[in-house]
């Protein structure tokens, strides 16, 4: 595993102090510690860490909410630290967006497996995210397009693959994308 910079939140300093000695000694790198939710949000927001790894049970505001704000801002994956293990709170620690979940006491051969499987789970989401923004764009595109062709169509009298020819030569010959002469024509044709 590539070393991480990591955020540990946990209101007992003797558990930061145990999880930050574990993380250094694999090479990865503790970028800042909490010790309370709040303070834990404010610092993932700064300091941007690769991973945050945050107790349940913290005071002015919880694990799991801060959690909860972590991973809708996008900002790191999130490990749930926790001596509690009853269901109902693993279920708020999924719906909050957190990608693995320990309990405590912290052991070495438990710490690094969540690591690894928060950070792929971190990964794939992402990849799904950027995934779903390009078909997004290809869809508006798409539309774009089709209105530009309906728009020449009317004008021109011609069929739509005439039409998608149209904007495409003109494309070339104006070295502009595709998107770009549809748009146009549509704003011509507002006008």
């Amino acid at each position: 595993m590539n070393p991480l910079n990591i955020l540990i939140a946990d209101d007992e300093a003797i558990i930061r102090m145990d999880i930050k000695e574990l993380l250094e000694e694999a090479g990865h790198k503790v970028v800042g510690e909490a010790t309370n939710g709040q303070q834990a949000v404010e610092l993932a927001k700064k300091m941007k860490p690769d991973l945050c790894i945050f107790d349940i049970k913290m005071p002015k505001m919880d694990g799991i909410a801060a959690a909860k704000i972590v991973s809708k801002e996008k900002i790191a994956p999130v490990v749930l630290l926790t001596a509690f293990s009853q269901p109902e709170i693993v279920k708020d620690a999924t719906e909050a967006g957190v990608l693995a979940y320990l309990v405590k006491p912290v052991q070495e051969a438990n710490l690094f497996p969540a690591i690894e499987v928060a950070m792929s789970r971190y990964r794939e989401m992402q990849g799904l995210a950027d995934e779903l923004l390009k078909v997004k764009d290809t869809l508006a595109m798409r539309k774009t397009l089709d209105r530009a062709k309906g728009i020449l169509m009317d004008a021109h009298n011609i069929s739509e693959s005439e039409a998608f020819n149209r904007i495409q030569k003109y494309s070339m010959a104006k070295r502009k994308t595709i998107k770009e002469v549809a748009e146009a024509i549509i704003r011509s044709a507002t006008k």
